[in-house]
């Protein structure tokens, strides 16, 4: 079954066809900056980018994938060494503005 254009649209945008809160660029903290780059980005591009630092830099636990273990920049954004991979967008909001 194939979705139509507005379902797809419903899901990125509001009914006046601005961005959702999701979507809206917002500025990162110069500590999450030094993760994810200095430009304002969308909470999940956001998401994405540290993700992708995590696996880049192995920074998953191999005896609990759900668990990231924090180097020196993410230990910035984090508070700690050691968080849940659910824990982690309460930790990025904090950083975002």
């Amino acid at each position: 079954m194939q979705k139509d254009q507005s379902e797809d649209t419903m899901a990125t945008t509001t009914k006046t066809g601005k961005p959702n809160a999701l979507q809206k660029p917002m500025q990162p903290s110069p500590e999450l900056a030094a993760v994810v780059g200095a430009g304002p980005l969308a909470r999940s591009e956001v998401v994405s980018k540290i993700w992708d630092y995590i696996k880049s830099n192995n920074l998953q636990n191999p005896a609990n994938k759900r668990e990231i273990l924090a180097d020196d920049k993410l230990q910035k954004v984090f508070g700690r060494d050691k968080v849940s991979m659910f824990e982690m967008n309460k930790f990025i909001s904090a950083h975002l503005k």
